[in-house]
């Protein structure tokens, strides 16, 4: 994994918000966290974003992209708990009739077995898992998270 670390002015930052858009789709982005620094007129966001390296992101024949391969990234106890909670994930998608991604991306999935997420509130802290999210699917997330040894959380 590789860290990005940018700004982009509260006020009349389309540049500078135009450039980070060009970097988050030329990568294969994890993550991205970002706080907003007060500073009256000088406002802006502060962004780091956690993506993975070239060689995991290099275009495939017939691909803008290589595909992810989420068994090489992880160790094998978080692989495990990873593939559970894609699966928990599956289920819920078809169960609600939406994309799975709208559950929880893989990234987010991946953030969850990284840092153990054993609360709602660490699982609200991942980027993207909002309110909604949190109060559809958390639960049944967590039942995953919490029972797997691999990850020491039980």
């Amino acid at each position: 994994m590789k860290y990005h670390f940018t700004s982009v002015p509260a006020l009349d930052g389309a540049q500078a918000a135009a450039a980070l858009n060009r970097f988050l789709g030329a990568h294969r982005v994890a993550q991205v966290e970002r706080t907003l620094v007060v500073d009256g007129a000088s406002s802006y966001w502060a962004i780091c974003v956690t993506y993975l390296d070239a060689s995991a992101t290099a275009p495939t024949k017939g691909s803008s992209r290589k595909r992810v391969d989420f068994k090489e990234i992880l160790p094998p106890e978080q692989f495990r708990v990873f593939a559970r909670l894609r699966e928990a994930r599956k289920a819920l998608a078809e169960r609600d009739g939406v994309p799975a991604y709208s559950v929880f991306t893989n990234d987010q999935l991946v953030a969850m077995v990284q840092t153990p997420t054993t609360t709602l509130a660490q699982m609200q802290a991942i980027s993207g898992v909002g309110p909604a999210r949190l109060e559809k699917y958390g639960e049944a997330m967590l039942k995953i998270i919490i029972a797997a040894p691999e990850l020491g959380a039980s």
